[in-house]
């Protein structure tokens, strides 16, 4: 069942619109930059110093690059799928 979807997954990105699947891709490469800067200042928090605005940013930082990117996977789904008229 999970090698179906993940199967699906995939055929569905490869069959994104050209633009649609460069605007994800850039949209990723953000997200993994807010990433690592949020894990950056945790790991910063956990060695050097434990101050409490670190780990607090820290947190903020990585759960909003987790949901920047849920929302630019759904959302290039959605605007293809209304580009090619299926929805």
């Amino acid at each position: 069942m999970i090698v179906f979807m993940l199967n699906y997954f995939r055929k569905s990105f490869l069959e994104l619109n050209k633009k649609t699947k460069q605007i994800l891709k850039n949209g990723w490469k953000f997200c993994f930059i807010i990433c690592i800067i949020s894990l950056t200042l945790l790991v910063t928090y956990n060695i050097f110093v434990h101050n409490l605005l670190f780990y607090r940013l820290g947190i903020s930082l990585f759960k909003l690059s987790m949901i920047f990117a849920i929302e630019f996977l759904i959302c290039g789904y959605v605007v293809d799928s209304i580009k090619k008229g299926e929805i």
